[in-house]
């Protein structure tokens, strides 16, 4: 038996958008059960994201931390950001997130694992990334507004993130996901073994 999830689409009668944003939309569709009868299903539309798990050559990971609204909490995070542009290479996604929140370069890229945030309720799929091979980037910082502005960044042993999360003190979905996903990583293959930056990503689609 094969484990892994495989792509399904149930017949849908109707559609609505009954709220558009500035990057996200909400969704009701009327979709036919296998028993023939139709339920409504509420979901926001997103344009999908990246997100960056970079580690440096002391085993360190670089988190920022900042306030996200929504949870009314202040989150150690990875840098992550949107995909702006329908078709956008998430490599070159990733590479501007980590320069823009951190102000930092990599030499090595792989893809850590592709992850649907919460499937149940939201279209948002993300890529996290390994990045090696740090170093600071030239030129000036990138200019940063809103929540960014009073954004922290560090460097934290992994063993640090891994106890954090396991005591439930760290709950951003993509640090939970990428930091246990690289220590699974480490004791498995190896990092080396990770698939290449540029594999393919069915959910979100992209010009190599």
């Amino acid at each position: 038996m094969t484990i892994e999830d495989t792509p399904e689409e149930w017949e849908i009668r109707a559609t609505t958008t009954p709220f558009e944003g500035a990057k996200t939309s909400v969704r009701t569709d009327r979709v036919v059960m296998p028993d023939g009868s139709e339920a409504t299903r509420d979901y926001q539309v997103h344009p999908g994201s990246v997100a960056v798990l970079a580690l440096d050559g002391e085993g360190r990971v670089l988190v920022v931390r900042q306030y996200r609204h929504p949870v009314r909490e202040r989150l150690w995070e990875i840098p992550a950001g949107l995909l702006d542009v329908p078709g956008e290479n998430p490599l070159h996604a990733a590479r501007r997130e980590l320069y823009e929140e951190a102000h930092v370069e990599a030499g090595d890229w792989r893809v850590l694992t592709d992850v649907y945030t919460t499937p149940g309720g939201c279209d948002e799929a993300v890529r996290i990334f390994l990045a090696r091979d740090l170093r600071e980037a030239e030129g000036e910082r990138f200019a940063v507004e809103h929540e960014e502005a009073d954004m922290e960044v560090a460097r934290v042993p992994v063993a640090d993130l891994v106890r954090g999360v396991l005591a439930g003190d760290l709950h951003n979905n993509c640090l939970v996901v990428g930091v246990l996903a690289l220590v699974a990583a480490e004791s498995g293959e190896g990092l080396d073994a990770l698939r290449p930056a540029l594999a393919p990503w069915p959910a979100r689609p992209f010009v190599a």
